[in-house]
């Protein structure tokens, strides 16, 4: 009796993992399946924002990241600042995105700079392609966190279960 039980785990454990495999998302740690909700973009005017928000919903698209409203359920919330300074005659945008979990704590920050060239050294003349490649880095270590959590999470109930398979 007691080798029949141990099958019949393995024999689910087995199922789970394969229905896992079919759910390619979380076999592969992709993003896929945890929504965020961009909530602010501090530092720019509001044309700024709006732009940079739609880059930012191409970029996410391609990374297979699911942006949602910001009244929707989110399991991260984002919330950016943009900035600009110059030095020696080099302007920089910087950005920051601080991603909050569920329970409103920062889960990561998120920072880097790029050098742009800026008409009048405002954000406010930041153009379009500027903008798209801000989204697309942004993008990239947001759906890397979100990868590598949803990986962390996965891996915790793949731990679960075979120790359980151990049993």
């Amino acid at each position: 009796m007691a080798g029949t039980k141990h099958w019949g785990r393995l024999a689910a454990i087995a199922m789970t993992m394969t229905l896992g495999a079919c759910q390619g998302s979380l076999v592969s740690g992709s993003p896929e399946g945890v929504p965020v909700a961009v909530e602010s973009i501090d530092g720019a005017p509001a044309p700024v924002q709006t732009a940079l928000l739609g880059e930012l919903t191409n970029a996410a698209s391609d990374r297979k990241v699911e942006l949602v409203g910001t009244g929707a359920q989110a399991r991260y919330r984002v919330r950016g600042y943009l900035s600009t300074t110059t030095e020696e005659g080099e302007t920089k945008v910087s950005y920051v995105w601080d991603v909050f979990d569920a329970q409103k704590r920062r889960a990561k920050r998120l920072e880097s700079s790029r050098a742009v060239t800026l008409a009048s050294g405002s954000i406010s003349a930041i153009d379009k392609g500027t903008l798209a490649k801000l989204a697309q880095s942004s993008m990239d270590e947001i759906a890397e966190f979100l990868s590598n959590s949803k990986s962390v999470q996965t891996a915790e109930v793949t731990d679960d279960d075979s120790s359980v398979a151990l049993q």
